[in-house]
C-alpha cells in the first residue's frame, strides 16, 4: 500500500513540476541548492549511487534508494531514470516520511 502511495506522490510531484530527473539536471539542482530530496533507483550503477551520495552529503541533501529505473521513469511520465531530485519542500517532506515508514 505504501509503495502505491509513494508512486502516486512522485507522479503528482512531477505533474506539479516539483522535481527534476536525469543525472545532469539532478546534479545542477543539488549544486544550486534547489534539491530537497534525491531518489536513486535500486538498480542504478554503483558509480551513479556513489557520485550522488557524495554530492548529497556535501550539500546536506537527503538521499534514498528506492524503486527501479523503469518504475521511476513511468511515475514521472518519461523513459527509465536512474535518479530524480525533488525540489519542492512539501513533496520532499512527505516522501521522506513515507519512505522512512517503508524501510
Amino acid at each position: 500500500m505504501d509503495a502505491k502511495k509513494i508512486s502516486s506522490l512522485i507522479s503528482l510531484c512531477a505533474r506539479a513540476r516539483g522535481l527534476v530527473s536525469g543525472e545532469t539536471a539532478c546534479e545542477n539542482a543539488i549544486s544550486h541548492n534547489k534539491a530537497k530530496l534525491i531518489i536513486v533507483s535500486a538498480d542504478a550503477s554503483e558509480n551513479t549511487y556513489s557520485k550522488f551520495s557524495k554530492k548529497a552529503f556535501y550539500y546536506e541533501v537527503n538521499l534514498v534508494r528506492y524503486g527501479f529505473k523503469e518504475e521511476l521513469g513511468k511515475n514521472i511520465g518519461k523513459a527509465a531514470k536512474s535518479v530524480i531530485a525533488v525540489t519542492d519542500c512539501g513533496f520532499a517532506r512527505t516522501l521522506t516520511e513515507l519512505l522512512r515508514e517503508l524501510i
